[in-house]
């Protein structure tokens, strides 16, 4: 079925299409938000649950992404297998901004440039070996009027370190020059907020309050956060956590230039004779649809993004939409993330409650921060203590050599020091590599049968 013509498609109304929509709204161009999930009824589908939220992860409107787990092994070589953790991936209007922690960084001015000043500070040999990072073409200067554009669309929750040159230890000092302050103050201090700060100072550290799109007082007719603990991998039935959902998407319908198309899932991106993208075809309601559009933006997760090209097949894209030369996929960047150390108190820390970007930063070893001369690598990570441990998580806490595993003994153990112990979640610097990469599968697929993607990525 062809349908009328629209100036743009967008694919996803997530945190990139569910903002992207609105200066294309409130430009005049008529613009169709295709999702592959709906809308979600804050009373009806989000509970203060740690079993439906964060072990089941059933926050979500239909169950696309858990059809499309990628593949992953750590060689060419190996044969791929599905991945097995959860993921935190979803499909709804508003998409992972529904549900995600909704801590809200800006990017580094380092983060632009890595090869440049890397190269500059240390010489060639610190790029590592295999890794394909480039400096981006354009700067944190040229990008940072629309960080600050987006932060009070949606509002931001913080507390700048750094306007227009002028430091502020209270926020990040590391941070790029803001051209004013955040929309909103911190999200609440606590007991533990002010410990872990109080004793990053006294380390010689900058321990500063974690940014948030979470209301830390109403904002935009929505409600201040009620710091009910169920945050993390939840929906916010107050809607003061700010999704697309809540924000930039309503906001974009009002101009009636937006049309959300939800239920429907896109199978291929289309193109023309000539090699011009020319609309997108999807699924809904067992039909089969044609939109036509004079862009088409792809703003899916990065694994469906990838997908989506590669598919996408055609006369003048016979390896996959934008793949003639077979950069596709290349250069992905992973998340690399953790708790990597972990602290027992001799008194409960009360974290239950809150939510998980209501944190401590220290940036000191993120980024360039510090000397890496001599150290063999380039980057680091920030680190950031936070409120938000449900009781299964909390549970499953590190046993600091002083209990079994199992057993009487492990359970008056953690019965004692389950809201004792905190977790240090390190945020570390990633890079592309020639062996690190997505593909499409060869043997896995979807329901449609179309093959799932295939992450490759292991030791050089």
């Amino acid at each position: 079925i062809k349908l009328k013509p629209v100036d743009v498609a967008i694919v996803g109304l997530g945190a990139a299409g569910g903002v992207a929509v609105l200066p294309l709204a409130r430009a005049g161009l008529k613009v169709a938000g295709i999702e592959a999930g709906g809308w979600l009824d804050p009373h009806r589908d989000y509970h203060a649950d740690e079993i439906h939220n964060n072990v089941r992860m059933l926050v979500t409107s239909v169950s696309k992404t858990k059809n499309e787990v990628p593949t992953f092994r750590t060689s060419p070589e190996q044969r791929a297998s599905r991945a097995t953790s959860n993921r935190t991936m979803m499909n709804a209007v508003g998409g992972t901004t529904t549900h995600y922690d909704a801590n809200s960084w800006r990017f580094a001015p380092w983060d632009f440039k890595i090869r440049t000043d890397s190269v500059g500070r240390y010489g060639a040999a610190a790029i590592p070996r295999g890794s394909t990072v480039e400096d981006w073409p354009l700067t944190y200067d040229e990008l940072e009027p629309f960080y600050d554009t987006v932060e009070y669309e949606i509002g931001v929750s913080g507390k700048a370190g750094n306007i227009q040159g002028e430091i502020n230890p209270l926020g990040n000092v590391f941070e790029g020059p803001r051209r004013r302050e955040y929309p909103m103050p911190p999200l609440r201090d606590t007991g533990f907020t002010s410990l872990m700060t109080s004793a990053a100072g006294k380390l010689g550290w900058n321990g500063h309050r974690s940014p948030a799109a979470i209301n830390s007082q109403p904002y935009a007719g929505r409600s201040a956060c009620a710091y009910h603990g169920y945050c993390d991998t939840g929906g916010c039935h107050l809607g003061a956590k700010n999704s697309t959902a809540v924000t930039t998407i309503p906001q974009a319908l009002k101009t009636r230039n937006l049309t959300v198309v939800d239920h429907a899932q896109v199978t291929r991106i289309l193109s023309d004779g000539q090699g011009r993208v020319s609309g997108v075809q999807y699924l809904r309601g067992g039909k089969e649809y044609f939109q036509p559009a004079k862009v088409v933006l792809l703003a899916c997760y990065t694994y469906e993004n990838a997908r989506l090209l590669l598919l996408s097949k055609s006369k003048a894209y016979p390896k996959g939409l934008a793949n003639n030369h077979g950069q596709v996929g290349r250069h992905y960047i992973a998340h690399w993330d953790g708790r990597e150390i972990s602290g027992l108190f001799p008194f409960d820390l009360n974290i239950w409650y809150g939510a998980l970007a209501q944190g401590v930063v220290v940036n000191n070893w993120a980024d360039d921060n510090f000397d890496h001369s001599g150290l063999g690598f380039i980057g680091g990570a920030s680190l950031t203590v936070n409120h938000e441990l449900h009781p299964i998580a909390a549970a499953a806490m590190p046993l600091f050599s002083r209990a079994p595993s199992w057993g009487s003994r492990w359970k008056r153990f953690v019965n004692q020091n389950a809201g004792r112990w905190v977790g240090v979640y390190a945020q570390c610097t990633s890079l592309p590599y020639e062996n690190t990469y997505l593909d499409l599968d060869p043997e896995a697929k979807d329901p449609l049968g179309d093959p799932v993607c295939r992450i490759t990525s292991g030791p050089k």
